[in-house]
């Protein structure tokens, strides 16, 4: 990790914040905790622990690894469902492939996104490729779950394959941050992904000791995750490292700082910063549904029992 990079960012196009910005606060600092997902991948849960209030439009996100596998280790998911959100997931070290009951479908690799929107519902399985199963390997990434406002819940399905090379590619005003947006506008740049709830998802590599202050909607929330090595965050230096997530409060400008030593695993401090819109709508959560009411979330349940959320196509590769 990192996948995409670049030798010399002092050639791509800079960000700067306004210099009469107002910085957000970092509100708090939680620790993701560890589990298990799918067939048993590792994943740290997070914001595990950050108040729904706070997270709106971001329903959650899993890290998944980093762990380098032996042969025969790699795991995967089942088939399984989904309806009312989008699943956004980022592969920062290996290689993942999916196919869903819509047609969507492809492998994602080393800094490839795959944003699915399951809408009014489909059927989907990751999986890793039968090569890594044999090889085993390292393997880390990240799967967003972005909320869809009531109005579009029940919109049909549609998937998005963001090639590594895609990514907008940005650096801070004195070159010292590596960039990678991924989806939204960032100080009027704007990365490849399209969002029906507005979000901006960003990647950051930071140099040892350097600092970056990007300017940041004053409507949307903010959140950071850390990826690897230790830093701090916003005005007052509040320390967060890998496995940690902060809580931005209100502003219109955010301030992320690496340490001056990172650990033997990165030399860069690595993080993700997250921000969008709140929906401001009741979100009622029932494992792989997003819905407004409790109705709703018995009424897609019984949609998938009664198989019309799609079927697994016959084509399939992976079982039924």
């Amino acid at each position: 990790m990192p996948a995409v990079t670049v030798e010399n960012p002092l050639t791509l196009p800079r960000v700067t914040a306004p210099a009469d910005g107002r910085p957000r606060q970092a509100l708090s600092v939680s620790t993701a905790p560890s589990g298990f997902e799918g067939e048993g991948f590792p994943v740290r849960r997070a914001f595990a622990g950050v108040d729904y209030r706070q997270l709106d439009p971001f329903i959650m996100m899993d890290q998944m690894g980093e762990v380098d596998y032996a042969a025969g280790e790699p795991k995967g998911t089942p088939w399984h469902p989904h309806r009312g959100f989008e699943t956004v997931t980022y592969i920062m070290d290996g290689t993942f492939i999916h196919q869903d009951s819509h047609g969507g479908g492809g492998t994602i690799t080393n800094g490839d996104t795959q944003w699915m929107t399951a809408g009014s519902g489909l059927l989907h399985i990751e999986t890793p490729p039968e090569s890594l199963v044999l090889s085993g390997g390292l393997f880390h990434g990240l799967q967003l779950w972005v909320n869809l406002p009531k109005a579009d819940k029940m919109m049909p399905p549609k998937y998005q394959d963001i090639r590594a090379g895609g990514l907008k590619l940005l650096t801070s005003a004195d070159g010292g941050a590596l960039i990678r947006l991924i989806a939204g506008d960032l100080g009027g740049h704007v990365g490849p992904g399209s969002t029906h709830t507005p979000i901006t998802m960003t990647h950051v590599s930071l140099n040892a000791g350097a600092s970056v202050t990007l300017p940041w909607r004053a409507d949307f929330n903010a959140l950071a995750y850390g990826l690897a090595g230790t830093g701090f965050a916003g005005p007052q230096s509040r320390p967060f490292a890998m496995g940690q997530a902060v809580v931005f409060g209100p502003g219109d400008t955010l301030t992320v700082r690496a340490a001056d030593t990172q650990d033997s695993r990165s030399a860069n401090f690595e993080f993700v910063l997250l921000g969008g819109l709140p929906i401001r709508e009741p979100m009622m959560q029932y494992g792989p549904f997003v819905m407004n009411t409790h109705a709703e979330l018995a009424q897609a349940f019984d949609d998938f029992q009664a198989g019309r959320l799609g079927t697994i196509p016959a084509d399939s590769p992976y079982g039924r």
